[in-house]
């Protein structure tokens, strides 16, 4: 049941998009050009603030443009008794692996609890308990990662997702003008309460606006989020890092951070012809984007954006962006159901 609404909305959302209209039917050589051409024509004398909840915004670093939307989503993680798996992993304690453990539990040593006794392993039982007695979800969470054996168990590693409090989720993605050492020109963050999820996007109007876009985007950030991203613990945190270092902004993302794409192939890598997010969209959720710029497309539309002074090349860049992270809210509830102990 679950599984539905977690179509639906990813429908829901898709289908209000700004590029929801096919302009050319068959995707062949020079099928992006050709779209750029139909978007500047369909766009001409359209400004930024044309785009439904765009609006320009003052920081301490000068302005940027920020895009709003929001929708209701039916976000929950069912429980499952997810302490109570803990303390009965005595994985969690060093020096003791699967076979180690059937051996323990066949001496009457069921829980970590019982390992208080143990003249071997009660310090260790002592310090876990207390981890997980504090309910500190970063200490569970580094716990979990730590143990070779656990860090191996995927579905361990997400069911600790039933601790976390689903505002404190911050689902991510950039859009930048190449691998490195260039500027980012749009960072999207969606965030869920009562809810409802909203997703926030900077976007550069021009490049020298990229200190205020990372800087409006820090602020939706505190010790208590968790980053949910994809692909972003090798490419969009280390960008943004890396540009927030260059233009001198104190950056702290250091945060807990579940990238999905871990996840996503370890649950459906045999099923997928590649782990793109649009084609999750497809063969999982049986759901096909209209019209999408890859990221090797965007750099060359943004600088036809900034040369033709035309927003039509920026608005698949937009929608791209926007339908990234709204996907990662669906996919992380649906790894969630997919996974079991």
């Amino acid at each position: 049941m679950k599984s539905n609404k977690n179509n639906d909305f990813l429908k829901k959302i898709l289908s209000n998009s700004l590029g929801s209209k096919s302009y050319v039917s068959d995707i062949d050589y020079g099928y992006f050009n050709n779209l750029k051409n139909d978007l500047l024509k369909r766009y001409d004398g359209k400004s930024l603030q044309n785009i439904d909840g765009a609006m320009k915004i003052e920081t301490d670093y000068g302005e940027t443009l920020k895009v709003t939307s929001s929708e209701k989503v039916d976000f929950e993680f069912e429980e499952c008794d997810f302490k109570n798996s803990l303390y009965n992993n005595l994985k969690l304690i060093p020096g003791i692996g699967p076979n180690k453990e059937i051996t323990l539990k066949n001496n009457g040593f069921d829980s970590i609890n019982d390992l208080k006794s143990h003249d071997s392993y009660c310090n260790h039982a002592s310090k876990i308990i207390e981890i997980i007695e504090n309910n500190s979800f970063n200490e569970i969470l580094d716990l979990l990662n730590k143990n070779k054996y656990s860090k191996k168990c995927r579905d361990n590693v997400i069911k600790s997702l039933s601790l976390v409090e689903k505002e404190n989720f911050r689902f991510m993605d950039i859009e930048t003008l190449g691998l490195s050492n260039v500027p980012l020109i749009l960072i999207g963050v969606a965030e869920i309460k009562n809810d409802v999820v909203t997703t926030s996007q900077y976007f550069l109007e021009d490049t020298s606006q990229e200190k205020a876009a990372i800087d409006s985007y820090l602020s939706h950030i505190d010790e208590e989020s968790i980053h949910v991203t994809f692909n972003g613990a090798s490419f969009d945190i280390p960008f943004i890092k890396n540009r927030s270092n260059f233009h001198g902004l104190d950056c702290s993302l250091d945060q807990c951070h579940f990238d999905l794409i871990y996840f996503v192939r370890a649950l459906w890598k045999d099923k997928l012809p590649n782990c793109k997010l649009a084609t999750i969209e497809k063969e999982i959720f049986n759901i096909s984007r209209d019209i999408d710029v890859p990221g090797s497309e965007i750099p060359d539309y943004y600088k036809t954006y900034l040369a033709k002074n035309n927003i039509g090349p920026i608005i698949p860049i937009i929608e791209h962006n926007k339908q990234d992270i709204v996907s990662l809210s669906s996919f992380l509830m649906r790894i969630y159901e997919e996974s079991s102990y």
